[in-house]
């Protein structure tokens, strides 16, 4: 560079959040899409200067984040398959209905009101299922992990239950 082009510079000055972007760009560029090791980690970090305390905390955190959206995923999937079993429920005994009604009368009558009424409602609970965020979501979600825990410790009772026995 020149001394003129050097003066005419401009100091650009950054926010943590656009550092994180830029840093994480780089990254991943340099990295050609490898997976780097707990000790590279290590090494990335000390290269800009963060405390290897902060650096641990931070994996912790990021552990636990991790953790938390598995839960998120497995309580999605949970609530998709009920839907679709409901789904199959409202298909098979409407279609039911309908041909039954058709049979005795020959034309569509109260099994219309049958459809539309059950359709509404699984409306709804496709709107519920579906949606995710929100206070009823989270609620849903609260109450759903407190279940999964609660098997999860009766489950681990009785591995630990069963190993003493044996």
């Amino acid at each position: 560079m020149t001394p003129a082009s050097q003066n005419n510079q401009v100091t650009r000055y950054y926010k943590q959040e656009d550092i994180q972007q830029i840093l994480q760009i780089a990254i991943s560029r340099q990295s050609n899409n490898e997976e780097f090791s707990r000790e590279q980690l290590r090494e990335i970090a000390e290269e800009l200067d963060i405390d290897p305390q902060a650096l641990e905390l931070a994996e912790t955190e990021w552990l636990s984040k991790q953790g938390e959206e598995r839960k998120r995923q497995e309580f999605n999937l949970y609530r998709r398959s009920k839907f679709k079993r409901h789904f199959g429920r409202y298909a098979i005994t409407n279609s039911f209905l309908m041909l039954f009604n058709f049979v005795a009368v020959g034309h569509l009558t109260w099994s219309l009101y049958l459809v539309l009424l059950w359709g509404l409602g699984l409306g709804l609970n496709a709107w519920n299922t579906f949606q995710s965020d929100g206070e009823e979501y989270e609620r849903a979600f609260q109450q759903w992990y407190r279940r999964y825990q609660f098997k999860e410790t009766v489950n681990g009772f009785f591995q630990k239950l069963i190993k003493a026995v044996n």
